[in-house]
Parts: C-alpha cells; structure tokens; sequence
C-alpha cells in the first residue's frame, strides 16, 4: 500500500503543469458527465412531458401569445424603461449637484426606491396612489401605471449607473468645454453626458433585461384580458386547461427576447473593453 502510494506520488511529480491541468479538467468534465447523466436517469421524463410539453395546448396559444402577451410585455418594459431612464438622469444630477438639498433629496430617493421590493411599489401606484388622489386618473390606464411603476424602481438604479458613468468621464473633458465658452449646463448635456452614456451602455441594457422580467408583475395593478403580459397569459391559461404547458411557453417567450439582449449586452462590454485597450 505504502509502495503504490509512493509510486503515485512519484508520477504526479513527474506531470508538468499543463498536464496536471489537463488532468484536472479531465476530471471534472468526468464529475460533470456523470451529475447530468445520473439527473437524467433519475427524472420522470415522462410525466414532466405530460404536464409541461403538452404540443396541443402550446398550438392553441398562437398567435396571441406573440401578438397579445409578448407585445404587451414589450410595451409595458420600454414605457417603463424610458420613464426610469429620465427620471434616473435627472436623479444623477442632483446628486452630483453641489446643492446640498438635492444631493439629499436624491440620495433619499435612491435607498428608498433601491432597498424596497418592485412589488409593493406595485402595489403603491395601484392602491396607494387612487386612495390618496381620489378621481385621479393615471394617464394611460393600466399602461401608464407600469410604466410609472417601472420606472420609480428601475430609476433608483439607473442614477447611479449614470452617476458613475459622468464621473468616469476625465475631468479635463468639463475643463476644455469651459474654456471654448461652454457654461457648465451646456458643457454637461453635450460633451459629458454623451460621453458617460458610451461608457454605462451595457449596464443600462442589462437593466432593460432586468425591467422586461419585472413586468410580470403587473398583475397585481389589475388587469383586463386584452392588458394581459406573458406570465399573466401563461398563468390563466394553466388554470384553464388545468396543464402547465403554457407556463413554460410563456417562459420561452421570454427567453426569446432576453437571450438576444444578454448577448448584445456581451458585445458592448467586450468593444468598449477594447477600446479602453
């Protein structure tokens, strides 16, 4: 025993480096192989067909689907998304403003809006809102609700992507500007934040990535069948046919929109680490 283990010892000194991590991703690519293979073997293969992949439910979901449930959530993520993008400027400002209430104002905002749960903001714009305004109509319906919604949670995060991007610009940038005559309003809107918004691209595409998942939860606003979005429809339409099949159609609609957006986003950060190269 003594003698094969020195012997063992002995070969593995003898592997270089390149071999040895060979060796070592032989083995896991093995452990890997073997985890999927026995999670294979293990899986009811059959009734998850039966509950999930049912071909004749799926058919009878298009072309509303696309047409209905798709085209809303994609309407109701960019009103959101525009919404949450302005807002979320106007929040960067005033916390690099050198006034100090807006620093505040805006620095409130942020933990509020970032530290509290996209549901009960939901919630807020649904019930909260009519109940303090009474007669008060939200421009839009239920469209502009979402949209609202949206953008107060996603505007939290977008200020300070933005924030960080206008200070990531070279202070020289702000000092040239000034020196052609540039006021430092005019300085900021046209060389600064062209500037910043090259640099937090990416991210502000991954938080449109994050805001066409946080849609689904518009159906706490109340919602009329044409109002429907993916997971609403998929979620009425299991009830219906009693099967889970439309779920996970409604999930691969989804990934059907943020697939593409991850791999554009991908793409962006590897040119603009090029171009900092």
């Amino acid at each position: 025993m003594t003698d094969t283990g020195t012997a063992l010892r002995q070969k593995k000194k003898g592997l270089t480096r390149r071999q040895r991590r060979s060796l070592s991703r032989t083995v896991q690519y093995v452990v890997f192989a073997a985890a999927v293979i026995a999670f294979a073997l293990a899986a009811d293969w059959g009734r998850l067909k039966n509950q999930f992949a049912q071909g004749s439910i799926a058919k009878e979901m298009f072309p509303e689907v696309i047409t209905l449930a798709l085209k809303n959530t994609v309407l109701y993520t960019l009103s959101g998304f525009v919404v949450g993008l302005v807002l979320g400027m106007v929040i960067a400002l005033m916390r690099l403003s050198s006034v100090g209430p807006y620093r505040w104002v805006a620095g409130i905002y942020i933990e509020i809006f970032r530290g509290l749960p996209a549901l009960l903001i939901f919630i807020f714009v649904g019930v909260a809102v009519p109940l303090a305004f009474p007669g008060t109509q939200i421009p839009g319906g239920t469209y502009g609700k979402v949209a609202i919604a949206l953008g107060l949670v996603s505007a939290a995060y977008m200020a300070e992507t933005i924030r960080a991007g206008i200070q990531a610009v070279p202070k020289g940038q702000m000092e040239a500007a000034r020196s052609l005559g540039f006021s430092p309003a005019r300085a900021m809107v046209s060389i600064i934040v062209p500037q910043a918004f090259r640099i937090i691209l990416p991210p502000l595409t991954n938080e449109l990535v994050l805001l066409f998942k946080d849609s689904s939860l518009v159906l706490f606003l109340g919602v009329t069948l044409e109002e429907r979005e993916l997971s609403k429809y998929g979620r009425d339409l299991a009830s219906t046919t009693a099967n889970s099949t439309p779920i996970l159609v409604a999930g691969l609609c989804y990934l059907l929109v943020t697939i593409p957006l991850g791999y554009v986003v991908r793409r962006m950060e590897s040119r603009s680490q090029e171009a900092i190269r």
